[in-house]
């Protein structure tokens, strides 16, 4: 038996806008330490792998982004972790099912896929590699095994899991040997009790006698009445969205509950585009797979279901409000990420990049600036910010999917000015990587290098451009711009024309498989 953790990231962009959009999701939004939640998910599924294999199932458009991210972790050997790239957005089961196809045919049937959200925060490691371990060896005897949060309140935005008897320990022959150079299955589960906090348990972890319980049932988002009995009962936990199970079990289990979403993603697998990471899939095949939750498809109608109660801190940061709580608050309850200023306000929760914030006979509001958006929200309402995301796909707004700063697989684009006449960019390019070869209709370009050397192609012409030097790409004039050297370099690019969309860029060649892409 191996144990694979798969971490599944991609997201709207809608709950924390603006600091979470579309183009840039909750799982790259850096924490007070400056971590994204990605890879902190991916540090935690390092420490539980065997062999160092983690499996990552995102949108294509987040690939090289994701492996930006991954590249930081100095304990992560990429060529250890596959990707299966997602051509467009679609729900968790058939983004698990293709998982399991990939495990069963690349590492064995008998494989442990342990699924992980990539936008869940967890702090105690050493209590999640000990549920982890159960878990396995739950899912090893046959379990389709997913982990429940212990309620700390009433909660409405949660789905509840209503646990049954007890599974008895006697599974302990079959847990995992910890592999070489990992925490996983170094300590027991853990009996001391966890801070308060959004989504964080209050209770004693689960006595290392029971394996888990079996689930009783699956029950949908209750009102503020019914949460209030679950709480009081103790016998309900909320919905983690995080499981484990062997492939073939839960491939044979979708057999049998979900024909038509096992049928479509093995159509998917089979006409993948490549066959080495990163894996893509056609678009149409893909599209062809129901929209579907695995909690609809697989886990409420499979017969033998186990949930662990999760003994580890965990908040799924689904509301501004849910992530102002993760900070210490001052005297007044204020809590403050960037520069403000806080004058005789109360209960207030400020974030801001680049500018200074002040808050004067303010209380229990949510203020973040982006530098190119501001929120304003009290912090009960602070769920329906999902509803501005809505007007602003409605009306087209850039706002809604990209940020001042957008990123790119050779690196990013700040917009510093977008005006009628002009738009200026500070490009950022990285090592060793290159920009398509383009042309554009509808604008001129003038390139400033203001820190590296670049090497610039125009026409038929090439040449490097070095820090204080400029070039200018007339419109309808094949282009392209590359960093030939070991470090980023820096250019100022100023568009002048009638328009400056990036669908105004026409791609000849492009590395990064865009060609005829908007974007």
């Amino acid at each position: 038996m191996m144990l694979v953790p798969v971490i599944l990231s991609g997201g709207a962009g809608t709950r924390l806008w603006p600091v979470s959009r579309s183009a840039y999701p909750k799982p790259f939004m850096r924490m007070g330490d400056g971590e994204s939640l990605l890879k902190k998910t991916l540090d935690r599924a390092l420490r539980c792998a065997d062999g160092g294999q983690v499996l990552t199932v995102t949108g294509r458009d987040y690939y090289f982004l994701t492996r930006d991210e991954y590249a930081q972790d100095a304990s992560a050997d990429l060529d250890k972790l596959p990707f299966l790239l997602e051509p467009a957005g679609r729900n968790t089961a058939p983004a698990v099912v293709l998982a399991a196809l990939h495990a069963r045919d690349r590492v064995g049937a008998d494989a442990v896929l342990l699924i992980l959200p990539a936008d869940h925060l967890i702090r105690d490691i050493d209590a999640f590699l000990a549920d982890a371990q159960r878990a396995a060896a739950l899912a090893n005897d046959g379990w389709l095994v997913t982990f429940g949060i212990r309620p700390t309140h009433p909660e409405t935005g949660f789905g509840y899991i209503r646990m049954g008897e007890a599974i008895p320990s006697g599974l302990g022959d079959v847990l995992p040997s910890p592999p070489k150079g990992s925490s996983f299955g170094v300590s027991g589960p853990s009996s001391h009790f966890l801070p308060d906090g959004e989504g964080k348990s209050k209770r004693p972890a689960a006595a290392a006698s029971s394996m888990g319980r079996e689930v009783a049932a699956f029950v949908e988002k209750p009102d503020m009445q019914t949460a209030e009995s679950y709480v009081a009962s103790g016998d309900y936990v909320w919905n983690s969205g995080m499981f484990c199970f062997r492939a073939d079990a839960l491939l044979a289990v979708a057999a049998q509950t979900c024909p038509d979403v096992l049928k479509a993603a093995e159509a998917c697998h089979a006409h993948a585009i490549n066959h080495e990471s990163p894996i893509e899939f056609h678009r149409e095949a893909f599209l062809a797979q129901p929209d579907i939750s695995i909690d609809y498809a697989i886990m409420e109608r499979a017969p033998k279901v186990a949930v662990v109660p999760a003994s580890f801190d965990w908040s799924d940061i689904g509301s501004w409000k849910a992530m102002s709580d993760l900070d210490e608050a001052d005297s007044d309850g204020n809590r403050v990420r960037g520069q403000a200023i806080v004058v005789e306000s109360e209960n207030c929760y400020i974030q801001s990049d680049t500018r200074m914030v002040a808050a004067v006979g303010v209380k229990d509001l949510v203020i973040v600036d982006t530098g190119d958006a501001v929120l304003v929200s009290h912090r009960e309402r602070a769920q329906q910010v999902k509803l501005v995301v809505e007007r602003l796909r409605a009306t087209n707004h850039a706002a809604a999917s990209v940020h001042q700063t957008v990123h790119r697989p050779w690196g990013s684009y700040t917009i510093l000015e977008d005006a009628n006449d002009c738009k200026v960019k500070r490009l950022t390019v990285k090592p060793g990587h290159v920009l398509s070869l383009q042309l554009h209709h509808r604008r001129s370009e003038h390139w400033t290098v203001v820190a590296g050397t670049a090497k610039v192609r125009i026409g038929e012409e090439e040449f490097m451009l070095e820090r204080n030097e400029s070039a200018y790409i007339p419109m309808n004039t094949v282009h392209r711009l590359e960093n030939p050297t070991a470090a980023d370099i820096h250019l100022i690019e100023v568009q002048c024309g009638d328009y400056f969309g990036e669908d105004d860029i026409v791609r000849l060649e492009d590395r990064y498989g865009r060609v005829n892409a908007k974007t």
